[in-house]
């Protein structure tokens, strides 16, 4: 796989050394089996994959190379790079400005990006209708493009999906970004939707068995399907496509829930002919970082650690995996380990940061999980890690560890 430039600091003394020697260890990826390290008093029960992706250092290495090939020059990126707020603050103080925040705000108005000014698509890529603003205003928007491939590969997938006249079923998020540029480019194909989850498909699956009518179901999916979508036209032929970064479990039930709901109504025999057995097109990050921490939870610990943006989806649901088990502490860097006693973690179900106390156990050997998101550096782990083992006065220095 291609090696990217990225600036020095995103880098780390500890993650380094574990991943080279897994890397060396386990070229072909066969082994999800954590990595132990044991400082004495600690032991930290680390993820075998995580943290940058091939689609966030693509982005970073593209960014950094817009600044230092533009001096002077005024560079924008049309949103947050990644969902990493370090990440995209150290954008911010080499000067890049965004032009609109996550949630599709526009922060900077349109006309006042000049054509000689530098626009960067971030990695979740962007919607049709931004691009055509962006080529309007005679913005480049090609040469520092940074929208995924493995993103670009589902919109392809839709386009192919469209050609053969199935309808276009999405799961992701529909505020989310790359839902939003998906959902751009698989309507200009076909007809489109986007489900959150399982209890939304279950919404499809009651119309097209006649349980529910139009009006319930148009109310409940307004904003989520493409225009003059008619649910009993539209929904006799469909395939599953999904924002790269959902749980591949859940995307397998939306899928083969939906197949088994066509073989109901039209038969296993007419299957082909109303539903595209497609495979998934989560990335191979999502994949390998959720497996890996599917692994973890055969191990035995005192509490687990994911470290990553809040906004981040794909760090959300490495949270949801290890919650099954553990108690499980969300941060975004060291920052929020206030002390020994006291971590500030979010809480992904109630959107908010809680405070929580006496989160190390009083213990002789404590031990601990710890993983994050495709857009977390492994610095940032790493700084993670440094701070516990300060609060802890390990009895093994870095320099000291065997693994």
């Amino acid at each position: 796989m291609k090696k990217f430039d990225i600036p020095e600091h995103y880098k780390s003394p500890i993650i380094s050394k574990v991943k080279a020697r897994r890397k060396l260890n386990d070229p072909l990826k066969k082994d999800f089996s954590p990595t132990v390290l044991n400082f004495g008093n600690v032991e930290f029960i680390i993820a075998r994959h995580f943290g940058f992706c091939y689609g966030v250092e693509n982005a970073i290495e593209k960014s950094y190379k817009a600044i230092n090939d533009n001096p002077g020059k005024q560079i924008y990126l049309l949103s947050q790079m990644i969902h990493n707020p370090s990440v995209n603050q150290d954008l911010i103080d080499e000067g890049v400005k965004f032009i609109q925040d996550t949630d599709g705000t526009q922060l900077i108005d349109w006309k006042s990006i000049k054509p000689d000014d530098i626009v960067i698509i971030p990695a979740f890529g962007t919607t049709i209708e931004t691009e055509e603003i962006l080529v309007n205003l005679k913005a480049n928007i090609q040469q520092y493009n940074t929208t995924c491939p493995f993103v670009e590969k589902v919109w392809n997938r839709s386009e192919k999906l469209g050609e053969k006249n199935h309808t276009i079923v999405i799961h992701g998020k529909a505020n989310h970004e790359e839902t939003k540029a998906t959902f751009s480019h698989s309507k200009k194909n076909a007809p489109s939707i986007v489900v959150k989850n399982l209890d939304e498909t279950k919404l499809i699956a009651q119309f097209i068995n006649n349980e529910i009518d139009e009006k319930t179901f148009r109310h409940h999916f307004n904003g989520k399907m493409s225009e003059e979508f008619d649910p009993k036209k539209h929904l006799s032929k469909i395939g599953v496509v999904n924002q790269t970064t959902m749980l591949a479990t859940e995307t397998q039930a939306i899928a083969d829930f939906l197949k088994q709901t066509m073989i109901q109504k039209y038969g296993e025999l007419n299957l082909k002919n109303h539903f595209a057995d497609t495979r998934d097109t989560l990335c191979y990050a999502t994949n390998d970082n959720q497996s890996a921490t599917i692994e973890l939870l055969k191990s035995n610990a005192d509490f687990a650690i994911v470290v990553g943006g809040y906004n981040s989806s794909n760090t959300s649901h490495l949270v949801e995996l290890l919650e099954e088990k553990f108690q499980t502490y969300f941060i975004k860097s060291q920052e929020e380990i206030k002390s020994k006693d006291c971590i500030s973690a979010y809480d992904i179900h109630s959107k908010k940061l809680t405070t929580k106390n006496q989160f190390i156990p009083n213990k002789d050997f404590v031990r601990i999980i710890i993983t994050s998101g495709a857009s977390c550096p492994d610095a940032q782990v790493d700084a993670v890690i440094q701070r516990i083992l300060g609060l802890l006065n390990s009895t093994i220095s870095i320099d000291e560890l065997k693994f």
